[in-house]
């Protein structure tokens, strides 16, 4: 089963929570033991696991990636303005897997997973496939 999701980002550069939008299409599927893979079709865009606890993490990990990767550094030749958020979207990745067990994502208590925006505002779509029993 392959799902399409809607994500809808509102900076040029943010981190959105969508654990629960993952989860949700890995109940629908009723699988009980498998794999869900989530996937972002976007060239300026991806996807990571990390905390969801505090959000003072989504803060310093995208502080971070400004800090290595600014967007106005000198010698893109990229003519779209948008360098950096090609190579941070490279850096990220474009998949995760998360394992499914008893129907449920296996995430540490800490975990969720992170639609990661790098030249927003914009609407995109993320990609989830469930496999399994």
């Amino acid at each position: 089963m392959i799902a399409v999701c809607t994500v809808r980002t509102r900076q040029r550069c943010e981190l959105v929570d969508v654990t629960r939008e993952v989860a949700e299409v890995v109940r629908s599927s009723g699988v009980k033991e498998g794999h869900a893979i989530v996937f972002v079709p976007h060239t300026t865009a991806a996807v990571t696991i990390n905390e969801n606890a505090d959000p003072d993490v989504q803060h310093d990990v995208l502080l971070t990636l400004a800090e290595l990767i600014p967007q106005g550094r000198r010698g893109y030749r990229h003519g779209e303005g948008n360098s950096d958020a090609h190579v941070k979207a490279s850096l990220l990745g474009a998949s995760e897997t998360i394992l499914v067990q008893d129907g449920r994502l296996v995430l540490g208590t800490w975990q969720g997973i992170y639609f990661a925006e790098f030249d927003g505002p914009r609407t995109r779509q993320m990609h989830v496939s469930v496999s399994g029993t």
